[in-house]
């Protein structure tokens, strides 16, 4: 569904991918994993038309998409929970959720605020806050709804869980677990590699903008020295 191919992206006169080449296949998880500085947001970026590579091809669909404008590139039907949830702090969690809400895979039986606030039962007790009136674990969910009200065929999740409180980390997690069994795609960014090796079918390790490792999830935990060489801290 996904396929990058020889991505270099740039800031300025800075170089931060090298060639970078991933695929995401269809109705699977798969997770781009390296220490912090590494290119893995960059790479997201690059996806999502928020940086313009200057060399490479992203395809989506078959179809090239790189150097487009973000908006297109998400009307075609890829989501984004970006670093940082980026809630809108001055909109209520319903508004929120349904302002930039369509059906862009044109499914029967789309995502819309009944399905996300029964996903998400905890948006529906905050329903009439305002985004910065949550906590960081209830951002997370508002910010996984508001994608998901996209209904996109692809959705990325750049630190899905990163500084959440345990208990909200699991329910997090059940619910990506839910997602991958709806069939949807799922490119996935987090450190936690016990959750990610349970959930994902496939993973890629990236180091200095570059694909260094790539494999499934038997062969991540069956590695130690791959872990502590490219992961830990």
């Amino acid at each position: 569904m996904l396929e990058l191919s020889g991505v270099e992206t740039s800031y300025g006169s800075i170089q931060a991918l090298f060639g970078m080449t991933l695929r995401a296949d269809q109705g699977q998880v798969t997770t781009l994993l390296g220490r912090n500085g590494m290119g893995k947001t960059t790479t997201v970026s690059s996806i999502m038309g928020i940086l313009k590579p200057h060399a490479g091809t992203i395809r989506f669909e078959g179809h090239e998409i790189q150097g487009q404008p973000a908006y297109v590139i998400a009307k075609q039907g890829l989501g984004l929970v970006p670093e940082g949830r980026q809630v809108f702090p001055n909109l209520s969690v319903r508004e929120n959720l349904i302002a930039t809400a369509a059906n862009y895979s044109t499914d029967a039986t789309p995502w819309n605020l009944e399905r996300v606030l029964d996903f998400f039962p905890r948006l529906r007790e905050r329903l009439d806050n305002m985004g910065s009136q949550l906590s960081g674990g209830e951002q997370q969910m508002l910010a996984i709804g508001r994608a998901l009200m996209l209904n996109p065929k692809l959705i990325i999740l750049d630190e899905a869980t990163e500084g959440l409180a345990p208990l909200i980390r699991q329910e997090i997690w059940n619910r990506l677990g839910e997602l991958k069994q709806s069939g949807l795609t799922i490119l996935l960014i987090d450190k936690n590699i016990d959750e990610l090796s349970r959930i994902a079918d496939r993973h890629y390790i990236i180091e200095k903008g570059r694909v260094v490792w790539e494999g499934d999830s038997a062969a991540l935990t069956a590695d130690p020295e791959l872990k502590l060489k490219y992961l830990g801290v």
